[in-house]
């Protein structure tokens, strides 16, 4: 399944015990169509706020329904702000996580002196016009295979700290700043974190160089805040042989 998602209300993907979550919703819609309690995998998981435009789940049942008809159906029984916009079937072997080659994500900013109304829950509001050529400077410093121990959460228990980026630009349309970034994996916090330290570097609070100085260091306390997570998307998800993008451009 591809599934959309406004993660404003929910404590993020995975199912947790302080609130409700999306992939709790998923389940319980398909619990009421297929009468089994069926484990949801999806590609990856979003903290609270997040949201995405094409997040991959994949689940194993044994209901008569087609696949493509999964997406209709579960849509009756979600609310408006998640929506499964496309279900087939998959290869036994087809894992959402294990099978991903790239994720995409954006973080949207918003410059001017009042927050815009429509775009209050999916872009940071910013008074300030930040330095896009600095920001743009210390974007390119994470592309390449580093190990980006400082950009994760502080109490996070992962080991293996070392991804590959292959993309990471801001884009400035009106007021509207875009950062996009492209890896085979991300931390966790580690596209907020890569957000704020160049949101500091734009203010002036920086320089430029102290995006790829936290990179060598490895060292949380050289890298900046954590950027507020309403503004993060995650965009799209490639697999070997399926890419997000493609397939809802075919509808």
């Amino acid at each position: 399944m591809i599934i959309a998602y406004d993660g404003t209300d929910y404590v993020g993907w995975q199912v947790q015990p302080n609130g409700v979550s999306v992939q709790e919703l998923l389940e319980k819609a398909l619990f009421e169509l297929t009468g089994d309690r069926i484990r949801i995998e999806g590609s990856g998981r979003t903290d609270s706020g997040v949201h995405a435009k094409a997040q991959v789940a994949h689940f194993d049942t044994e209901a008569r329904m087609t696949a493509d008809k999964f997406a209709v159906a579960m849509n009756t029984h979600l609310p408006r702000d998640i929506r499964v916009l496309y279900s087939e079937e998959c290869d036994p072997s087809f894992h959402a996580r294990f099978s991903a080659k790239r994720k995409v994500y954006t973080y949207t900013v918003q410059l001017g002196p009042h927050s815009d109304v429509f775009r209050r829950l999916y872009s940071l509001h910013l008074h300030y016009a930040p330095d896009m050529e600095a920001m743009q400077t210390a974007a390119c410093a994470a592309i390449g295979t580093h190990d980006f121990n400082a950009f994760k959460c502080s109490d996070s228990a992962m080991e293996n700290t070392v991804r590959t980026i292959t993309r990471s630009e801001w884009i400035k349309d009106g007021n509207l700043l875009t950062y996009t970034v492209e890896g085979n994996g991300f931390l966790y916090n580690m596209v907020r974190i890569l957000v704020g330290t160049m949101l500091e570097i734009g203010s002036g609070k920086r320089p430029s160089t102290d995006l790829l100085k936290a990179i060598e260091s490895g060292n949380r306390s050289d890298a900046g805040a954590t950027a507020p997570a309403h503004g993060l998307c995650l965009a799209r998800v490639v697999y070997p042989d399926f890419d997000t993008e493609e397939v809802l451009r075919r509808g």
